[in-house]
């Protein structure tokens, strides 16, 4: 297995931690505004979309619990996660719970990595939706 990279575990760190937060302004500094992002439904999500999700709180993450990350350099500028992690999410006041793949494509232009495309499917056989326990007990 390739060594992880820390610039990009860092900066999966800093998302993770936006994600948890709604912290909007982070979001906006990690994501490009071109982002294409396939969310676990199908549905094809802009940077606007889904910054607007977490603004709104239709879109709010109670536990972001990763599990699993391999990271692939394509050249200098573009790297590729796969992130596997136990999340709880409220979306559109409904709790999911359950073990997700995430896989994204960082890319650095003039000096700035960001998120460029990506993709979240549910892993079979885990625990998906319903009512959640309390993150915080």
């Amino acid at each position: 297995m390739i060594d992880p990279d820390p610039e990009i575990v860092g900066l999966e760190g800093e998302l993770r931690r936006a994600q948890l937060a709604a912290d909007v302004g982070a979001l906006d500094r990690l994501i490009d505004e071109d982002l294409l992002f396939t969310g676990p439904t199908g549905d094809l999500a802009t940077k606007a979309e889904d910054l607007a999700a977490h603004e709104s709180g239709m879109v709010r993450f109670r536990a972001h619990e990763p599990e699993e990350m391999r990271i692939r350099k394509v050249g200098t500028d573009v790297a590729v996660v796969a992130l596997l992690t136990r999340l709880i999410v409220d979306v559109h006041g409904v709790t999911h719970r359950g073990t997700f793949r995430y896989t994204r494509v960082w890319h650095r232009r003039d000096g700035r990595w960001r998120i460029v495309a990506g993709h979240v499917s549910e892993v079979p056989g885990q625990e998906t939706s319903g009512a959640a326990p309390d993150p915080e007990s």
